[in-house]
């Protein structure tokens, strides 16, 4: 992947965007509670895929961004769709494409959903489902565009996290209510966050499977509960090391101390 040159005549958006590269992939240290939660659930992700899905495969990366899952996916290998709904981002993917089989298709993923039946691999959607009025929805829409037995990667915010205050969505009576507010980035536009259970549930009624879910990121990796102050002077290896230990809490603690839930749902053979 390229390190594509700063450009002050970019559009905003893709200011915007680089200023996350710095942080996601360039190490800048301004915020090193996001570099860190990132770093966790992108490892995750590039690691898990790489297991799972033969080399060659079919990837659909949704809300993809500035494709720092995306370029690296291609790298490996594997023939890749980019798609978010911000087209103009897809100029920044262009800049730092340095080899592999990359397709890019800007809009709304629900726009595709009969266009696509059965042609991935494998979906990749990070932090993608906290956004939707109806995750339940775009489980079923994601799983239509899966091979039977092609998997979907899931990362989300862990809805059972102590500090979480987002509603359950199998709790909420209408989730029509929150169409207005859907597909806006950030936590600020988070929706319904996903708890364990609720993962299983989901995936049954969109015709998934859970294969693997886990927790990752404590409150010292991603610097809450005025934690963050100890993350610039703290070794890199301590942080990873203390993260590593807090995936292996009891599941009732694990699910009340991490932050991020990762999940892998394999679409069932009919």
């Amino acid at each position: 992947m390229i390190r594509p040159k700063y450009d002050e005549a970019w559009p905003e958006p893709l200011k915007l965007s680089y200023s996350y590269d710095e942080l996601e992939l360039w190490d800048n240290r301004r915020d090193l509670s996001y570099s860190y939660q990132y770093k966790s659930r992108r490892g995750w992700a590039l690691h898990t895929i790489e297991e799972l899905v033969c080399a060659g495969g079919t990837i659909l990366d949704v809300a993809a961004a500035s494709g720092n899952f995306t370029l690296p996916l291609a790298e490996k290998g594997y023939r890749v769709t980019w798609n978010d709904l911000r087209s103009e981002i897809a100029e920044l993917v262009k800049l730092k494409y340095e080899f592999g089989d990359v397709e890019y298709a800007p809009g709304n993923i629900f726009d595709f959903e009969h266009e696509w039946i059965g042609r991935f691999d494998a979906v990749l959607a990070a932090e993608v489902i906290e956004h939707m009025a109806h995750p339940d929805m775009f489980l079923v829409c994601v799983a239509s565009m899966l091979r039977p037995g092609g998997r979907l990667f899931l990362t989300t915010p862990n809805g059972g996290y102590f500090r979480n205050k987002n509603p359950r969505f199998s709790d909420c009576p209408d989730p029509q209510v929150f169409e207005s507010v859907q597909f806006k980035p950030n936590a600020d536009g988070h929706i319904f966050l996903l708890h364990w259970d609720e993962c299983g549930t989901l995936a049954a009624s969109a015709g998934l499977e859970v294969e693997r879910i886990a927790l990752l990121t404590n409150p010292l990796t991603c610097g809450h509960v005025k934690l963050g102050c100890l993350l610039p002077y703290l070794p890199a290896g301590l942080v990873w090391a203390l993260e590593s230990e807090t995936r292996k809490l009891p599941r009732a603690l694990s699910k009340r101390i991490n932050t991020q839930m990762v999940a892998v749902l394999r679409k069932l053979a009919r």
